[in-house]
């Protein structure tokens, strides 16, 4: 898990996670993570509806890509954040193309992290 400190992909947060885990939650980190996928593939898929079409609710966009932050936050998921704040400016900017183009980042970095993790669980078990 240290290759993906190193690469930027998981902050601190992670660690929490993992200091949490003991002998009666043996699995606690992975449970939490896959939480996290299944619930923030909600968030994506809507978040890629709401892209698709025009009119364009720049107020909506962003209000679900700050939950999808939140979210992604919560298992320390440095990279997508940072990619989802880049998303939110360009909301506030009303750039359509720019959240079109920023939000493919998003899925790859989010991706990305679900293969190196689910990498991770593996080694683990």
């Amino acid at each position: 898990m240290f290759d993906c400190f190193v690469q930027g992909y998981l902050d601190e947060q992670f660690i929490h996670l993992e200091e949490l885990q003991d002998d009666a939650n043996p699995n606690f980190v992975e449970e939490v993570v896959k939480l996290y996928y299944t619930d923030s593939a909600r968030y994506v898929q809507n978040i890629e509806l709401a892209l698709e079409n025009g009119p364009y609710d720049f107020a909506r966009l962003d209000n679900m890509m700050y939950q999808f932050k939140g979210s992604s936050s919560s298992i320390g998921a440095r990279r997508v954040k940072r990619q989802c704040s880049q998303f939110q400016e360009y909301c506030n900017a009303k750039n359509i193309e720019g959240c079109r183009n920023i939000f493919q980042e998003v899925k790859r970095e989010y991706d990305t992290l679900k293969t190196k993790l689910e990498t991770y669980f593996q080694m683990e078990r």
